[in-house]
């Protein structure tokens, strides 16, 4: 698999894109057992970016 394609499909399926042929990859990829490590760095790298972009957010709404 290439490096970035773990990537390219988190990509589509955050944005609601996925075929279902790229679905079955992607599940494929996240194994049954224990996440690939591509997609686990994928995964980790774009939830720290949303929660450091949505935290302020947040804790904003709770002072109010």
């Amino acid at each position: 698999m290439e490096s970035n394609r773990p990537e390219y499909l988190i990509g589509r399926l955050i944005r609601n894109e996925m075929s279902p042929r790229e679905l079955d990859e992607f599940l494929a990829g996240i194994g049954e057992n224990e996440m690939s490590p591509a997609y686990s760095e994928v995964l980790e790298r774009y939830f720290n970016q949303f929660l450091s972009e949505n935290v302020p957010v947040a804790e904003m709404q709770e002072e109010k």
